[in-house]
């Protein structure tokens, strides 16, 4: 008679900064934001049988890890960089991989992809998916080489590889060619890369959270930006997100399930869908999309490995789904521990896209073929 396997300890790891390298003082709120998510993790599984242990990271993830073998240990894989390092997540997905881990959330190939906004937009765009159109500066002065006309006015300009809304406040929705400048100045100067420049999409903002193998959509969140008249400040700013004492903050809660047309809801489902086999999602993501006055829907971004916390949107979802905070997390654990291998992640069939000729232009990255290579790992552009 064969003896149960016993299951697998659960080590949550997350990053535990002090300091940021880059970016505005008041970001670490979004690292603060991941310690404590950490913590509420930690407390849900406490009340499961799992032996439980909290990894904070504030140095190199490999030798923390070594008190725990890949064979007798999961992680819940937190882990968003320190000091704001530049795709410092998607290394520690990638190392995870390498020493045979099995871990919560995405892949590292999916963590590049939709960290590099611009990349990730040419990969929509390669695959039909609608996404608003998009230009790439790497300095201001890039801004006098389009012409005039080329620029579809308003735009909402960001930092090309930033999460939590980092280096969104109402200053970064620009009219004119003297506002993008300096906004490019700004996110150049400041978070130390370039400045992706997107037409804004007036109307409604949707966040649609995915999960579990195969993806099961849950019901569909819309922000309320009831409380701004202007349509140029409905938009999900870092003090929405993060800081407590801001009216944005208590004045664009997430309503959910929305209040959509069936055929606009399964159009925003099936596109969601899309985005996630397009980044090749693994154990949870949110899709964020903006639906222009002519009910057209418009992928914004792909998040993998969203904000998880008790009081976050994705949350929110599953808890009208009829999943308690307990439940989701137990739920995230059991779609990685019915993984036989993590390394067959590596063995799917990886979509190789042609990098756009003029991605490194400054302008509008045009839709591309894709192809297919298999067992080839796809190269992120630097």
């Amino acid at each position: 008679m064969k003896t149960k396997k016993p299951a697998p300890g659960v080590v949550i790891l997350y990053n535990d900064s002090d300091r940021l390298i880059k970016g505005e003082a008041h970001d670490i709120l979004a690292d603060q934001g991941v310690v404590a998510c950490a913590h509420a993790i930690g407390d849900a599984l406490r009340t499961t049988d799992a032996d439980v242990v909290m990894l904070p990271i504030s140095d190199e993830v490999e030798p923390a890890l070594a008190s725990y073998p890949p064979d007798q240990w999961l992680i819940f894989n937190l882990y968003e960089g320190l000091g704001g390092r530049l795709f410092d997540e998607a290394r520690v997905a990638w190392a995870l991989e390498a020493m045979g881990y099995r871990f919560t959330g995405c892949g590292g190939e999916a963590l590049a992809r939709s960290t590099n906004k611009a990349y990730a937009k040419s990969l929509l765009a390669a695959a039909g998916a609608p996404t608003p159109p998009w230009w790439l500066f790497r300095r201001p002065d890039d801004v006098d080489r389009l012409l005039l006309d080329e620029i579809q006015f308003p735009l909402i300009v960001k930092p090309v590889a930033e999460d939590a809304s980092s280096g969104i406040t109402e200053n970064a929705i620009v009219h004119t060619i003297s506002d993008l400048q300096e906004r490019v100045a700004y996110v150049v100067d400041c978070y130390r890369q370039s400045a992706l420049a997107e037409k804004f999409i007036v109307g409604r903002e949707f966040n649609i959270a995915i999960w579990g193998d195969p993806p099961e959509v849950l019901p569909l969140a819309e922000i309320d930006f009831g409380a701004f008249d202007n349509p140029y400040s409905q938009i999900v700013s870092f003090a929405a997100k993060w800081e407590q004492d801001a009216f944005e903050y208590h004045h664009t809660p997430a309503i959910c399930p929305a209040p959509v047309e069936p055929g606009l809801g399964q159009q925003i489902t099936n596109l969601a869908l899309q985005a996630w086999e397009i980044f090749d999602c693994k154990g949870y993501a949110r899709v964020d999309m903006r639906v222009c006055q002519e009910q057209v829907p418009y992928i914004l971004e792909v998040n993998c490995n969203p904000d998880i916390s008790p009081e976050a949107g994705f949350h929110n979802a599953a808890r009208v789904a009829g999943y308690n905070y307990k439940n989701m997390i137990e739920k995230i654990i059991e779609t990685v521990s019915i993984q036989s291998d993590v390394y067959d992640r590596l063995s799917q069939t990886i979509r190789w896209p042609f990098r756009p000729a003029n991605y490194s232009q400054h302008a509008r990255i045009q839709p591309v073929r894709t192809g297919v290579r298999r067992r080839a790992v796809e190269r992120v552009p630097r």
